[in-house]
């Protein structure tokens, strides 16, 4: 399921960024998509860079 997550992120923000290109043309409103783009873009770089952090030793 971890691995799973950032793939769906980067799915997640390819949609966003097409609903981002709808609202640049004004069919759909700007300041619904652009909130959307930016954690969507994120949550993407967050999931594909804090996947393998050390963590330090466990008790």
């Amino acid at each position: 399921m971890r691995e799973f997550m950032p793939f769906s992120f980067l799915i997640i923000t390819i949609v966003s960024f097409f609903l981002n290109i709808l609202a640049l043309m004004q069919l759909i409103p700007l300041y619904f998509t652009l909130p959307l783009l930016f954690f969507s873009i994120y949550f993407t770089i967050f999931s594909f860079t804090h996947r393998r952090v050390y963590r330090g030793k466990m008790r």
